[in-house]
Protein backbone atom coordinates (compact mmCIF):
# COMPACT_ATOMS: atom_id res chain seq x y z
CA UNK A 1 0.00 0.00 0.00
CA UNK A 2 1.49 3.32 -1.10
CA UNK A 3 1.20 6.27 1.25
CA UNK A 4 1.54 9.92 0.34
CA UNK A 5 4.78 11.53 1.51
CA UNK A 6 4.26 13.66 4.62
CA UNK A 7 6.67 16.47 3.75
CA UNK A 8 6.40 19.07 1.00
CA UNK A 9 8.47 21.76 -0.62
CA UNK A 10 6.13 24.53 -1.75
CA UNK A 11 7.16 26.73 -4.67
CA UNK A 12 5.73 30.25 -4.79
CA UNK A 13 6.73 32.96 -7.25
CA UNK A 14 6.31 36.68 -6.52
CA UNK A 15 6.70 39.85 -8.56
CA UNK A 16 9.06 41.53 -6.08
CA UNK A 17 11.37 41.06 -3.12
CA UNK A 18 8.96 43.10 -0.99
CA UNK A 19 6.02 40.77 -1.74
CA UNK A 20 8.19 37.67 -1.25
CA UNK A 21 9.29 38.97 2.16
CA UNK A 22 5.69 39.71 3.15
CA UNK A 23 4.59 36.18 2.20
CA UNK A 24 7.62 34.63 3.93
CA UNK A 25 6.76 36.50 7.13
CA UNK A 26 3.10 35.44 7.00
CA UNK A 27 3.96 31.79 6.46
CA UNK A 28 6.56 31.69 9.23
CA UNK A 29 4.58 33.67 11.81
CA UNK A 30 1.53 31.45 11.25
CA UNK A 31 3.72 28.33 11.60
CA UNK A 32 2.64 27.07 8.20
CA UNK A 33 6.24 26.45 7.14
CA UNK A 34 9.45 25.54 8.94
CA UNK A 35 11.77 27.36 6.53
CA UNK A 36 11.59 29.62 3.49
CA UNK A 37 14.44 30.12 1.05
CA UNK A 38 14.18 33.16 -1.23
CA UNK A 39 15.76 33.04 -4.67
CA UNK A 40 16.13 36.39 -6.45
CA UNK A 41 16.50 36.99 -10.17
CA UNK A 42 14.23 34.24 -11.53
CA UNK A 43 13.30 34.73 -15.19
CA UNK A 44 9.94 33.07 -15.85
CA UNK A 45 8.43 32.37 -19.27
CA UNK A 46 4.82 31.23 -19.56
CA UNK A 47 1.55 31.22 -21.44
CA UNK A 48 -0.79 34.01 -20.29
CA UNK A 49 -4.02 35.15 -21.96
CA UNK A 50 -3.28 33.29 -25.18
CA UNK A 51 0.33 34.39 -25.71
CA UNK A 52 3.80 33.73 -24.41
CA UNK A 53 4.79 36.22 -21.72
CA UNK A 54 7.66 36.65 -19.29
CA UNK A 55 8.42 38.18 -15.91
CA UNK A 56 11.33 38.77 -13.60
CA UNK A 57 10.32 37.15 -10.31
CA UNK A 58 11.43 36.12 -6.86
CA UNK A 59 10.92 32.47 -5.91
CA UNK A 60 10.15 31.11 -2.46
CA UNK A 61 10.94 27.50 -1.55
CA UNK A 62 9.06 26.67 1.62
CA UNK A 63 9.48 23.45 3.61
CA UNK A 64 6.37 22.13 5.32
CA UNK A 65 4.01 19.17 5.65
CA UNK A 66 1.15 17.98 3.48
CA UNK A 67 -1.29 18.86 6.27
CA UNK A 68 -0.42 22.59 6.05
CA UNK A 69 -0.74 22.98 2.27
CA UNK A 70 -4.39 24.11 2.03
CA UNK A 71 -3.78 26.76 4.70
CA UNK A 72 -0.70 27.93 2.80
CA UNK A 73 -2.78 28.38 -0.36
CA UNK A 74 -5.40 30.40 1.56
CA UNK A 75 -2.76 32.57 3.25
CA UNK A 76 -0.82 33.31 0.06
CA UNK A 77 -3.80 33.97 -2.22
CA UNK A 78 -5.15 36.50 0.26
CA UNK A 79 -2.13 38.80 -0.21
CA UNK A 80 -0.67 37.79 -3.59
CA UNK A 81 -1.14 40.31 -6.41
CA UNK A 82 -1.31 37.76 -9.27
CA UNK A 83 -4.69 36.62 -10.62
CA UNK A 84 -3.33 33.06 -10.66
CA UNK A 85 -0.37 32.79 -8.27
CA UNK A 86 2.00 29.87 -8.57
CA UNK A 87 1.67 27.83 -5.37
CA UNK A 88 2.68 24.23 -6.00
CA UNK A 89 3.67 21.48 -3.62
CA UNK A 90 6.41 19.01 -4.49
CA UNK A 91 6.50 15.87 -2.35
CA UNK A 92 9.69 15.28 -0.41
CA UNK A 93 10.09 11.54 -0.77
CA UNK A 94 13.11 11.28 1.51
CA UNK A 95 15.52 13.44 3.43
CA UNK A 96 17.90 13.81 6.32
CA UNK A 97 15.86 12.38 9.23
CA UNK A 98 17.00 15.03 11.74
CA UNK A 99 15.98 17.77 9.25
CA UNK A 100 12.55 16.22 8.69
CA UNK A 101 12.11 15.96 12.45
CA UNK A 102 13.07 19.63 12.73
CA UNK A 103 10.28 20.48 10.26
CA UNK A 104 7.80 18.69 12.51
CA UNK A 105 9.11 20.45 15.63
CA UNK A 106 9.04 23.86 13.94
CA UNK A 107 5.40 23.56 12.94
CA UNK A 108 4.16 22.84 16.47
CA UNK A 109 2.48 25.67 18.30
CA UNK A 110 4.62 27.10 21.12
Amino acid sequence: METKPKYRMVVITCPSQKKATQIKDLLLHNRLVACVSIIKGVDSFFWWQGKIDSASEVMLLAKTTRAKFKKIIACVTEVHPYDVPEIIAVPIIDGNRPYLGWIDDSLKSP
